[in-house]
């Protein structure tokens, strides 16, 4: 995810040691279970809305993507360009191979997968038309795959869940913060750790997030982790990291489904 603009979480100045406690739940379920992954199930029935943040050729398309679009009750640009490694890798091409590899395995467990874009190339869409798509289809749960892009000093993941905020989010906040808590949870199972520079605990509450105020289903974003901190953007960089946070996200999809039901 880009630092700058958009659905920035973060900015490009040091960022806070935690979230402010206005925008924080910091509930007793916020603590990280360190169990085991749960054995896998079929999904059959289940609509999963798979979101990967920005695309390929934002850059190149800079008028359309700085357009502002409702983003629940407000207005933001359509899209961002996205942030990348030191080396050059891009959030949007890291975020394309990860939900590909994530719907291959929701798929083989009879999940009805849907992406937000076909490719990693073109332009947008824009975040509003993302949340819409789960929106539409009716969607179990959509889930906006991002890579953040702060300070190099900083590692770790953190998962994002909407505020309440009338005729967006009203009925889907609480099942959202449940997925996140559910994805967090099979992330830290999985090894990987919590940022240590933004959110609580690996859980951020967003009020300002146009493709999660919009999806009308419970809607989280991940920021997989950091790419400017070298060992973060290793793991992104490489295929087993790759495949190891996708076997973590369906390890948590599976979690709160089956708890959801």
């Amino acid at each position: 995810m880009t630092i700058s603009a958009g659905e920035s979480p973060t900015s490009a100045s040091p960022a806070p040691t935690s979230a402010p406690r206005s925008v924080i739940d910091r509930a007793a379920t916020d603590t990280p279970s360190r169990t085991a992954a749960e054995p896998r199930a079929t999904l059959a029935g289940k609509v999963i809305v798979l979101d990967p943040g920005h695309n390929g050729d934002n850059a190149r398309h800079l008028s359309e993507i700085s357009k502002p679009v409702n983003a629940g009750g407000f207005e933001k640009p359509c899209n961002t360009e996205g942030t990348g490694t030191a080396g050059g890798y891009s959030e949007a091409t890291f975020n394309w191979e990860v939900a590909k590899l994530l719907a291959a395995k929701l798929r083989a467990s009879d999940a009805k997968v849907i992406l937000t874009r076909p490719s990693n190339t073109g332009w947008g869409p824009c975040i509003d038309e993302r949340g819409l798509i789960a929106d539409r289809n009716h969607a179990d749960l959509l889930l906006s795959i991002h890579a953040d892009g702060s300070l190099a000093a900083y590692r770790g993941f953190y998962l994002m869940s909407p505020a309440r905020r009338r005729g967006y989010t009203g009925t889907t906040a609480a099942p959202s913060r449940r997925a996140a808590v559910a994805v967090r949870d099979a992330m830290v199972a999985s090894g990987f750790r919590p940022a240590d520079y933004v959110a609580s605990r690996g859980l951020w509450l967003r009020s300002d997030l146009g493709t999660l105020n919009r999806a009308g289903t419970p809607a989280i974003m991940i920021e997989c982790g950091n790419m400017r901190n070298p060992r973060d953007a290793a793991t992104m960089t490489s295929r087993a990291g790759r495949a190891k946070i996708a076997a973590a996200l369906y390890d948590g999809i599976v979690r709160y489904l089956r708890r959801a039901d």
